[in-house]
């Protein structure tokens, strides 16, 4: 990690001189608006698009929008469905919009769906992990304030939190998490970075509050039929975790600060896609998240009340 990461000391988490010489490496690369407010409008005949929020970055502004169900109901249960909450993980962003243009209204009078396809439109544009003040919104769902994108959410989510039924939050693990973000976050933190492997397809991530084994299944046995799923190392791990089943792995949500924690929901997932992997391609790596988030909403609707 010494001669790897070129910001920083050895042993000592950055400060405010570090943070902005990592903000000042940071390039735009992408279109927010293109990519993502043009489809957005593209859905306002058919959904409910409203902004919920904005973030300030400077001279930058980026507004915040969700897709709802157009015909809410107070006595459906609800459905949370968010990407982009790490702006880089591009499936989660157009998978969101691939299910809200192509799905959504296929759960008319039987669920309330809230999808939010971008969190984090900054990182999105940076091909970022972190927000500006190199903060990890998915980190930070601890209601402190201190993420702006992660403060955002929680306070869009907040009437519908008791109500929720289920949520899927839409990730990716990619190579560049081995070879940027966390010898970054090593660095930012003081902290020797200890290398590990990086999975080679789709799996999951199940509360361990609260583990749901049939509806993790239920979402890797329809993402089997679009990508294949990601096969444990030599420990029986993936990304340092236990394999539980083939393509799950458990997490501490809400102890964690983590957007699949935000909710009461009693299904919550979060979906790890593998866009590096020579055996999927773009399309097939947003199809898996769209199969992922019908086969979550399916799954809940078919148990019993």
């Amino acid at each position: 990690m010494d001669s790897f990461y070129p910001i920083g000391t050895p042993g000592q988490p950055w400060g405010a001189a570090e943070r902005a010489q990592w903000l000042a490496r940071q390039r735009r690369q992408r279109s927010y608006a293109d990519d993502v407010l043009a489809p957005l409008d593209g859905l306002r005949g058919q959904h409910e698009v409203s902004q919920y929020g904005e973030l300030v970055y400077g001279a930058e502004r980026f507004t915040l929008h969700a897709i709802r169900s157009r015909h809410w109901a107070e006595t459906l249960p609800c459905a949370l469905v968010t990407g982009g909450v790490h702006g880089y993980e591009t499936s989660g962003v157009h998978g969101a919009l691939a299910f809200a243009q192509q799905h959504l209204g296929d759960y008319a009078g039987r669920l309330n769906v809230l999808v939010v396809p971008c969190v984090s439109p900054w990182a999105y544009e940076r091909i970022h992990r972190w927000n500006p003040l190199a903060l990890d919104p998915n980190r930070s769902f601890h209601g402190s304030g201190s993420c702006a994108e992660s403060t955002a959410l929680l306070q869009l989510v907040a009437p519908l939190r008791e109500r929720c039924l289920v949520h899927i939050d839409l990730h990716e693990t990619t190579d560049s998490d081995e070879s940027e973000f966390r010898p970054a976050l090593a660095a930012r933190d003081g902290k020797p970075f200890e290398p590990g492997t990086i999975p080679d397809g789709f799996y999951v991530v199940d509360d361990t509050e609260q583990p749901q084994p049939q509806f993790q299944h239920a979402i890797i046995t329809a993402v089997a039929q679009v990508t294949h799923i990601a096969p444990a190392d030599a420990n029986n791990q993936i990304i340092g975790s236990p394999v539980v089943a083939p393509g799950v792995i458990r997490y501490a949500l809400r102890e964690l600060g983590l957007c699949a924690g935000i909710t009461a929901a009693r299904y919550k997932s979060t979906t790890e896609v593998y866009p590096d992997s020579p055996r999927a391609t773009p399309g097939q790596c947003n199809a898996a998240q769209v199969a992922a988030v019908r086969a979550a909403l399916d799954f809940a609707l078919a148990q019993p009340a």
